[in-house]
């Protein structure tokens, strides 16, 4: 009877034990369960998580939600608002701006957010004496601040910017992943290892980024805006874009971009999956380097753009995703010109004027592609009937592909240094000024690597135009002179202007108060999921 009960409450234990156990990992799961984690599908790998040094979308994308600036965009507008900054006064001269910071802030490394901080934030990357200058390569630095004669500390909570000249777009500068805040404690421990170690007092934090696999962003509890509704975003780099849609569409990602256009209009009546889409302050073109032969004739640029069907691109590749564009400046952004007109498909006068030009026969050349890439749209296709038409008037295309990182690598090099006599690019506006259009892509000033000018154009009228209409306040006046750099930048054609690509993402159905922003950036501080 003994050995029997013994037996008994021996079998009893083990199975309290068991039922112990699988109560403890039924526990365990639902509470993984209850986390609300978001996968989002990039077209390619961020080339960085530094906001100094951020120069393409995916990167923005996924590192912005770590920083915040001074001022922001509103949702959905590029209205400025106070951020990390309550309030702030401008001189009468419009030299010296003075910013009120909000008081109680912390970096997600703990330390105390205040004016040492904004100081050393622009200090980093426009003095060349600063000891951690070195640690990046910013390549908006000078964009965003290159009017900033000194920047002062007042006390903990104030700091004065005081510029060189009156500067129009310097609220919305200030308002750039360039000018976003970053720890000075985290980049003197990290150095130039600072954009794998990204600390800035932003809705998320950096969990874990395995390079060419994922990039993990965990919610900050202590943000003082509030916590975010989400724990956790995960970014997936997937450059082909087929790919992200049947990720998407099996449930393995929430929201994806550059979406397939033959797909969209399938997708927009699919119950499961949410379309969202707005104008876009995207253009898309391919550049000639205006500095070497053939491209320094501007009758070979405009027969380049002559002998493009770009209407034939937008309709029948890009299935009026993206809108026909007419200048670099697209209509969302005040100062467009709706009135300078794009070259019209004509073979023969391109024809005419390669001959005049003396190129009867054409020529050769390499035409360098991403394979993916932030706005690039549909890079391999879009290339491949730019050949076609090309080859029709005696120019023969060598396409050329490179993965994004390496592509970008190559593009933005000093004029002597770069072998890349035509290629594609694409860019978005920052911040809605049409300064981050025409000044930044078209100034022999913003030559790689001080800028974006990858045509290395120059014209001196063009330049008078754009230096006038950073210094003048009036909008008006502001607008005549980019109404008129417009008209001679067409004429003169360093780029072959495509388009502007209306901004569409698509999420899964659990994903919830997503909006789009016209920079492209991603924000999920007030995104929430079923």
């Amino acid at each position: 009877m003994k050995r029997w009960l013994s037996s008994i409450i021996i079998l009893i234990l083990a199975l309290t034990l068991v039922l112990s156990g699988c109560s403890s990992k039924t526990t365990q799961g639902t509470a993984e369960n209850k986390k609300k984690v978001i996968v989002v599908g990039l077209q390619a790998e961020p080339t960085s998580l530094d906001a100094h040094q951020i120069s393409d979308y995916n990167s923005s994308r996924a590192a912005m939600e770590i920083y915040d600036q001074l001022v922001q965009f509103k949702d959905e507008s590029t209205e400025i608002e106070p951020d990390l900054a309550e309030k702030w006064d401008v001189s009468p001269d419009g030299l010296v701006y003075t910013f009120y910071l909000k008081k109680g802030i912390s970096f997600q490394d703990g330390t105390t957010f205040n004016a040492d901080a904004v100081k050393f934030s622009i200090d980093r990357q426009i003095d060349k004496n600063n000891p951690y200058h070195n640690t990046g390569e910013f390549a908006y630095a000078d964009f965003t601040f290159g009017m900033v004669k000194s920047v002062d500390v007042i006390n903990d909570l104030t700091v004065k910017i005081t510029l060189k000249e009156p500067f129009a777009p310097f609220l919305s500068n200030m308002a750039m992943h360039a000018a976003s805040i970053v720890s000075p404690t985290a980049v003197k421990k990290y150095g130039k290892d600072f954009s794998k170690h990204p600390i800035g007092t932003g809705p998320f934090k950096l969990e874990k980024w395995t390079p060419g696999v994922e990039l993990i962003l965990t919610k900050n509890d202590k943000y003082f805006k509030g916590a975010p509704k989400l724990d956790q975003i995960i970014y997936k780099p997937i450059t082909e874009d087929q790919t992200r849609l049947t990720e998407l569409e099996a449930g393995n990602l929430d929201l994806i971009v550059n979406i397939p256009p033959d797909d969209l209009g399938r997708l927009k009546t699919d119950p499961n999956v949410q379309v969202i889409e707005q104008p876009g302050m995207h253009v898309w073109y391919t550049a000639f380097n205006t500095q070497k032969k053939p491209f320094n004739d501007v009758r070979v640029r405009q027969a380049i753009n002559y002998a493009v069907n770009k209407e034939a691109i937008v309709k029948d590749i890009l299935k009026e995703t993206g809108e026909m564009a007419n200048t670099p400046i697209p209509p969302v952004v005040w100062g467009h010109n709706p009135d300078v007109k794009n070259y019209e498909y004509n073979p023969e006068k391109a024809k005419e004027l390669l001959k005049e030009a003396g190129y009867p026969n054409g020529f050769e050349v390499t035409y360098w592609i991403p394979e993916s890439g932030s706005g690039m749209q549909q890079p391999a296709t879009m290339a491949a009937s730019i050949q076609a038409d090309l080859a029709k008037v005696g120019i023969k295309l060598k396409i050329q592909t490179l993965e994004w990182g390496s592509y970008l690598d190559k593009v933005f090099t000093p004029a002597k240094d770069n072998e890349m006599d035509m290629h594609q690019m694409s860019w978005v506006g920052d911040n809605g000024d049409p300064d981050n259009f025409l000044y930044i892509m078209f100034s022999s000033k913003q030559w790689p690597t001080a800028g974006f000018n990858d045509a290395y154009y120059k014209n001196p009228q063009v330049d008078e135009l754009l230096d006038r209409a950073r210094v003048t306040l009036d909008k008006q006046k502001r607008t005549e002179m980019y109404l008129e750099a417009q008209k001679i930048i067409m004429q003169e054609a360093p780029w072959i202007v495509i388009d502007h690509e209306k901004q569409i993402v698509v999420t899964s159905k659990r994903l919830k108060n997503f909006k789009l922003h016209p920079t492209g950036v991603f924000r999920f501080v007030n995104v929430d999921v079923e």
